[in-house]
């Protein structure tokens, strides 16, 4: 437990500046302080801001009142809000009949409800550990803030590594997926493929100038209509088309022949592997939780706009994979509603699709942007806060490069099935099923560790008592102290977290084995699309 915000005293460096005029106080924060501080802020949220004084011992900067003015400005998002933004951060229900297509219609079924039902879990995780961590004295701003709390700076920087890597590649996967959708609209009059992919970089590029994410609550709310009407056309002119035969020539190689459907699909490893983490795609909101609540005006409402989003998901992803995997089998392309043979058919979907493809890449850009911002430019060189007038100046800026980035990563690995199955082994397993059961062990091991456990059980946003820790005063190198960490609490719901992390984790490896395999056989198959070229994958 080396290096993390601990009662003996560890570093303090990498967490954002306190907010709210308040100073931190003397010396690095305990876990007791880090409790007490965030259940006054809970209790503010619930009761108002009165309802509790601040420490005496606090004080008030300029640069820190800057700061707390910034996030003060963002904290406006509603659960409604939250609810459209989790059903915005996916790529859409579209692969899902490919991720059916690899492993047959009885795997498929039972990964969506598992999964879902394990994210479900994960988010609620998250929630929890937000509610006992986050304060205005000790902000959390990012899904790394969080992991800092619990266990300190090198695991921090890891998950900022990993969430900038996910937001990036993300963008450039909707470049990707926007620019097939453009060369299927264009049909014979065809252009580079590289420059469609350049044209949705530079519309980004506008978008991504957006700064607030309640500014972006309309056109999530928006995005979800325009996906459902999607989701519905596309079953209805699936159902009425045969597959598109060029296009599963054009992506995978396969002859026109009857279309097979089976319970349990006989395909290499790698294959079925792909497409479990093409599932795994559809739970990667997880990811960006921690900066969904820091931007809400009542965060212990998240569950809300959680729960009705994860359900949605689940139900919806089930659904439209199962119809269109009945109607084009093992033809089912990576972007569905792109499987029909009726051009006209084909060019009502790739429209819709742009404009919520689009949406969501803004999404994405936004929150990685952020990520970006917080640590280098308020962390690292003490610069201005995001809403403030210089602010908009290195922000504009940054979304000129970053979203440049993701056309380099678009361009480079042209098949959407293989590099969403990539992002997610790399990515979206360590944020929804890997790091929250691990994180929840710390944060458990931690409290049995100091004896908080009447604190940790108390009902969050009630006017907190003035905390104390039954700390024996042993250390992290005695054999002691990991004993009643682990043992100390609630023994059984520890090792269930550790079984969950250990499993995440094993599977994420996998995944990694299995889409390095695929991008491999999509390059070294006849006619398919190179880096940076000019001939499209569908």
């Amino acid at each position: 437990m080396a290096e993390k915000i601990d009662e003996k005293g560890s570093s303090q460096s990498g967490l954002h500046s306190p907010t709210n005029g308040l100073a931190v106080p003397t010396g690095p924060p305990t876990l007791r302080d880090l409790l007490q501080h965030a259940r006054i802020t809970r209790a503010r949220e619930k009761h108002g801001e009165g309802v509790v004084q601040d420490e005496p011992h606090v004080n008030k900067t300029i640069h820190q009142e800057e700061l707390d003015n910034a996030r003060r400005a963002l904290r406006t998002a509603s659960w409604v809000s939250v609810f459209f933004l989790i059903t915005t951060d996916i790529l859409g229900p579209f692969n899902a009949p490919f991720a059916f297509s690899q492993v047959g219609y009885v795997p498929g079924a039972i990964l969506y409800i598992v999964m879902g039902g394990m994210a479900a879990y994960t988010g609620l995780i998250l929630a929890h550990l937000f509610f006992n961590l986050d304060s205005e004295v000790y902000p959390v701003k990012t899904y790394g803030d969080l992991g800092y709390l619990i266990f300190g700076k090198v695991f921090k920087r890891v998950c900022d590594v990993l969430q900038s890597l996910q937001l990036i590649i993300n963008v450039g996967l909707i470049c990707l997926s926007n620019a097939q959708a453009v060369e299927q609209i264009a049909a014979s009059n065809r252009f580079c493929f590289s420059i469609a992919v350049l044209i949705w970089t530079l519309v980004g590029m506008v978008v991504g100038q957006i700064r607030s994410l309640k500014s972006y609550g309309w056109l999530a709310n928006s995005a979800v209509w325009l996906n459902l009407i999607i989701i519905f056309t596309s079953m209805g002119f699936v159902s009425h088309s045969p597959p598109n035969f060029a296009g599963a020539k054009a992506a995978y190689g396969i002859d026109p022949g009857p279309i097979e459907k089976a319970a349990f699909v006989s395909l290499p490893l790698n294959a079925k592997v792909n497409g479990i983490m093409n599932m795994v795609f559809a739970y990667g909101g997880a990811m960006i939780f921690p900066e969904f609540l820091a931007e809400m005006r009542r965060p212990m409402d998240f569950w809300k706009g959680m729960a009705c989003a994860q359900l949605l998901i689940t139900v919806v992803y089930l659904m439209y994979g199962l119809f269109v995997y009945s109607f084009q089998g093992q033809f089912t392309l990576p972007l569905a509603f792109q499987g029909v043979s009726k051009q006209s058919w084909q060019d009502v979907g790739n429209v819709l699709g742009l404009i919520t493809g689009l949406i969501a890449a803004g999404l994405y850009g936004n929150i990685g942007i952020k990520v970006a911002y917080y640590n280098i430019v308020e962390d690292w060189f003490n610069g201005p806060p995001l809403m403030s007038r210089k602010g908009r100046y290195i922000w504009t800026i940054m979304v000129v490069v970053y979203w440049a980035v993701a056309f380099v990563i678009a361009s480079a690995i042209p098949q959407v099935q293989t590099i969403s199955g990539l992002v997610a082994a790399v990515c979206i397993m360590q944020f929804t099923y890997t790091f929250p059961p691990l994180m929840l062990l710390g944060y458990k091991m931690r409290i049995s560790a100091n004896g908080l456990h009447k604190t940790d059980n108390a009902p969050i946003g009630e006017v907190p008592a003035q905390i104390q820790a039954e700390d024996p005063g042993d250390t992290w190198r005695d054999f002691s102290r990991w004993k009643r960490a682990f043992f100390g609490g609630n023994w059984l719901f520890n090792l269930f977290n550790l079984i969950i992390f250990l499993g995440g984790l094993t599977m994420a490896c996998l995944g990694m084995y299995g889409s390095g395999l695929s991008i491999k056989e999509q390059f070294d198959s006849a006619g398919a699309a190179t880096s940076f070229g000019c001939s499209a994958p569908v």
